[in-house]
């Protein structure tokens, strides 16, 4: 069972692409004053999920050009939108095994940067991003409603099923529980010993 901040994460990121359902790759170009557009939001998310799961705890550099181009700050530019998700799906899939693997002790661990230490915990950086994401879904939804998209989401969606609060006692429980199974599935029965044979 995955650490209950991730969970978080995972379900934020279903809801965000929920959002993005419907979009077309014109819809995902357009500009409305200083806003950017749809397709760079999702290279913007994207470059934060590499550079927070990926490149600062891991030095993985999957797409140096989205780490060039989607900085928070950086230039207003139209990409594709089919690209971006594409660069998004590929990112967050190399990123599982990794969430997968993070305790509490791990995200209480200082995540580094250019190999300095930055006082930002993993645990910080990945709630960081997973409110980013909540900032975003918000802008592209009114973006949609600009675009004049009707039946657009609507939000928070089934987290009580999805991602119900969880408290860290059940967590270790249910950690130790697939423990305990794991070690009963390899476990082998030991032969039991004959009776001594009366003389």
């Amino acid at each position: 069972m995955a650490h209950p901040v991730v969970e978080q994460l995972r379900f934020t990121r279903g809801e965000w692409l929920r959002g993005l359902r419907g979009v077309s790759e014109a819809d995902g170009a357009r500009h409305f004053g200083q806003m950017n557009s749809i397709s760079w939001i999702v290279g913007h998310l994207t470059w934060q999920e590499q550079r927070y799961l990926l490149h600062r705890p891991q030095g993985i550099m999957l797409r140096p050009d989205i780490q060039a181009e989607f900085v928070s700050g950086g230039p207003m530019s139209t990409p594709s939108l089919r690209d971006m998700l594409a660069a998004w799906r590929k990112v967050t899939a190399t990123t599982e095994d990794f969430l997968d693997r993070l305790t509490t002790q791990a995200l209480l661990v200082d995540l580094p940067l250019d190999g300095k230490r930055t006082g930002q915990s993993q645990g910080s950086a990945i709630r960081r991003m997973t409110y980013h994401y909540w900032y975003h879904i918000g802008e592209i939804q009114a973006i949609r409603q600009m675009l004049g998209q009707q039946k657009l989401p609507i939000y928070v969606g089934a987290i009580e099923l999805k991602a119900p609060y969880r408290s860290e006692a059940t967590r270790v429980a249910a950690r130790r529980a697939a423990r305990t199974r794991r070690r009963g599935r390899g476990a082998t029965t030991p032969r039991s010993r004959a009776a001594p044979r009366k003389l």
